[in-house]
């Protein structure tokens, strides 16, 4: 069994959610100690509780220490499987954070997956879920990942309440030397909940106006729910559970929303911007900061950006090759690069080229 001390690098859920999907795929029990230990509040939230139970669920996995603010867990998959499965996370707990852990574990199953999630779907702290659709997605693709996400219902923090569906195909992941996507044109999606229509086009406007500005053009949609209609929320649920989220079997309207709040995502190729709203923040600052976030990227010349570079890390040494330049490389990135070695023989080289950074695995 291999031992994971969750403290170090990013000390945080990273470490955890790339663990346990390492130990799904290379079928290598391993226990992780001192979870989280240098946050606020150590141990094991319902975000990361959920994340194990789900990819236990999918492996046949015999575990233990899954308890609330637990700083120990112990994981031993078995052989990983498809199916459909229902998960609620809870409140707002990232949707896009379990399916970073998800998603490669459900291409190695021998049959098509399709996951039903309830949560947060534009939170704090997270990659919003159309950074994932518009950014990750399309780089999975080209190392020949076939993943789906379609959004159901929209989450925000607190309450959350969000829901998605992600199909996963299982799929032979190859390595890629990611290059520059060369584009002028930078899309979007800007959405308010329970919100004046005029947040979500104020908040657009002011991504629009940032992005001329520095030459760059823009084609960004608004999304608008008036209302944030109540539901009830479904238990969480293990394999074979695809009943709706109302306790009747009902879902919520298509495109509706579990909660209030605004937020933009920008995309240009494999690069990101976004911005959630907030209680004092001006739609127009949001906007601004979205358009910032992306522009940032772009002007560096990078072929990805610091985000996506996060997450491609594990892909790369499932298929022990592949490349990319980044801007710079993040704390989350370097623990991912410990942790997947640790697991396999792939091995990184890390280098400055251009004012940015090569990452590339052999």
């Amino acid at each position: 069994m291999l031992t994971i001390d969750g403290s170090f690098g990013e000390g945080g859920g990273q470490i955890l959610r790339t663990s346990v999907a390492m130990a799904a795929i290379t079928k290598t029990p391993v226990r992780i100690r001192n979870i989280r230990s240098n946050r606020p509040n150590p141990g094991l939230s319902a975000q990361h509780l959920t994340a194990i139970e789900a990819v236990a669920s999918i492996t046949d996995a015999e575990v233990s220490g899954l308890v609330i603010r637990s700083t120990e867990v112990t994981f031993a998959p078995g052989e990983i499987g498809g199916g459909t499965y229902r998960l609620d996370i809870g409140t707002a707990g990232s949707i896009s954070l379990l399916l970073q852990c998800l998603i490669p574990v459900a291409l190695h199953s021998p049959e098509t997956s399709v996951f039903d999630i309830t949560g947060g779907t534009d939170v704090k702290w997270s990659p919003p879920i159309d950074y994932l659709r518009h950014i990750t997605l399309p780089a999975l693709a080209l190392a020949g990942c076939r993943v789906e996400i379609e959004v159901l219902r929209r989450g925000y923090y607190p309450r959350g309440g969000g829901q998605i569906r992600a199909v996963i195909t299982p799929s032979w992941i190859s390595g890629v030397d990611f290059e520059r996507i060369g584009a002028n044109t930078v899309y979007g999606r800007s959405h308010a909940s329970g919100l004046p229509e005029h947040v979500a086009k104020r908040q657009r406007d002011a991504a629009v106006a940032r992005l001329e500005a520095r030459g760059y053009a823009a084609d960004i949609v608004t999304e608008h729910n008036p209302a944030a209609p109540e539901g009830g929320k479904g238990g969480r649920g293990g394999k074979g559970g695809r009943g709706g989220k109302d306790g009747k079997g009902n879902r919520g309207s298509r495109g509706g929303s579990g909660s209030t709040g605004s937020g933009i995502t920008l995309w240009c190729g494999l690069m990101g911007g976004s911005a959630l709203g907030a209680r004092g923040k001006p739609a127009e600052a949001v906007g601004f900061d979205a358009a910032d976030n992306i522009i940032r990227e772009l002007d560096s010349g990078a072929s990805v950006d610091v985000y996506l570079a996060d997450q491609l890390i594990l892909y790369m040494a499932i298929a022990r090759s592949g490349s990319f330049s980044v801007r710079e490389l993040s704390l989350h990135a370097e623990t991912n690069i410990q942790v997947c070695e640790l697991f396999t023989d792939a091995k990184f080289e890390m280098e400055s080229v251009d004012q940015n950074i090569r990452v590339a695995c052999r």
